[in-house]
């Protein structure tokens, strides 16, 4: 990510620095602390860019929606989660000091607004957590499960009870009726990170308009059932972009090991491969939730060479799937763990979103840019 210096964007925007600051507070521009002078600012070059050209009246209508779907302006009314200032919010509440002491369960009765969440113990006390259960489990349900309109929030809100069950099932199959952290804990047989394991499933419960919760919120706006609308999220999640980023996480950890932190990462750089450990577009000051993650243990050394290394050549901060893959390695988890503990967490914030997509009664249906060969106007002999 580009960064200016508050000359450079005032020059782009043409504009007073109060108005610089007033579009920082509110969003629209990113900024984080000059490492070479922490008296001042940098500012993202591509939301000054974007901001200039608005206010030039240089983009046509179709640009700007093209713009919001790549880390742009908020297109979705939501009142879920936000990140604001570089915190995470649920409903108005930190999520970081939230992740203190909440359960996963008592985070979806806040983000769905709802009575006391419990689910259904699991039913295989000796199973793994299945990712591939859960897939088959959805989709038996998607056969079965009435659609979401003309049925009110009331009963929707008892049936995402009832899909939290299905997918706690496969993830946290331990049959006791703990928590869905000590089930997961005791399915792993690590009852040590328990905590840990608590405290990643709150952080990751939901992150505003992520490209899962998008997917599942087109799928509810369709009026399908609420299990296919999770069903669309847990796809989309298992996209190395997305939930799948820690396994690049874990092959930079096999190349630290075997090459060293610095020599990894200038390596990375000068192949033009990404860095799926470092940096956040939301998070310039750093990923909040990677920092309330990373404050319950210490860091194996290859992953503290590794965060001290790309904060020194790229000027990063580790991200949560660095988090997750280091609490890991901590704990010794299966490797897959990351992907398990997102897809348990992140199944909440989707159905919250399906639910108020359901509520809000619209259709979400984009258009596309036509960019294909010419349209032929008339037809030839």
């Amino acid at each position: 990510m580009s960064w200016l210096t508050a000359e450079q964007a005032l020059e782009k925007l043409g504009t007073k620095p109060q108005t610089l600051y007033a579009n920082v507070s509110r969003g629209r521009i990113r900024a984080k602390p000059d490492a070479t002078d922490p008296r001042r600012s940098l500012y993202s070059a591509a939301d000054v860019t974007r901001l200039a050209a608005r206010h030039a009246g240089r983009r046509k209508t179709e640009t700007v929606a093209a713009d919001t779907i790549q880390w742009g302006d908020p297109v979705l009314p939501s009142a879920i989660s936000t990140i604001l200032d570089g915190r995470l919010y649920y409903r108005g509440h930190d999520a970081a000091a939230w992740a203190e002491h909440a359960t996963l369960e008592e985070t979806a009765t806040l983000l769905w607004n709802s009575g006391q969440i419990a689910t259904a113990p699991g039913e295989a006390p000796e199973a793994a957590p299945s990712l591939e259960r859960a897939f088959v489990l959805l989709a038996q349900r998607v056969t079965h499960d009435l659609p979401t309109l003309g049925r009110s929030p009331k009963v929707l809100k008892a049936e995402a009870q009832s899909i939290l069950s299905s997918v706690s099932g496969a993830l946290a199959p331990d049959t006791s009726a703990l928590p869905l952290h000590l089930r997961l804990a005791m399915s792993w047989r690590r009852p040590e990170a328990a905590d840990c394991i608590r405290r990643a499933l709150v952080l990751l419960a939901d992150h505003e308009l992520n490209a899962s919760t998008f997917a599942t919120r087109v799928t509810a706006s369709s009026g399908a059932t609420l299990s296919a609308a999770v069903l669309s999220g847990l796809s989309t999640l298992t996209g190395p972009l997305h939930g799948g980023a820690w396994q690049g996480v874990a092959s930079l950890i096999e190349d630290v090991n075997a090459l060293g932190a610095s020599a990894t990462v200038r390596q990375a750089l000068t192949q033009g491969r990404s860095l799926p450990a470092f940096g956040h577009p939301l998070y310039p000051d750093g990923d909040i939730r990677a920092k309330a993650l990373m404050s319950q243990f210490s860091l194996p050394p290859s992953y503290a060479e590794l965060a001290r290394a790309g904060q020194e050549i790229i000027g990063e901060s580790v991200n949560i799937d660095f988090a997750l893959t280091a609490m890991t390695a901590v704990f010794d988890l299966p490797a897959n763990a990351p992907l398990v503990i997102f897809a348990l967490a992140r199944t909440v914030g989707w159905l919250a979103h399906a639910m108020e997509q359901v509520e809000s009664g619209h259709l979400i249906r984009p258009r596309a840019r036509y960019t294909g060969p010419s349209i032929e106007t008339s037809l030839k002999a």
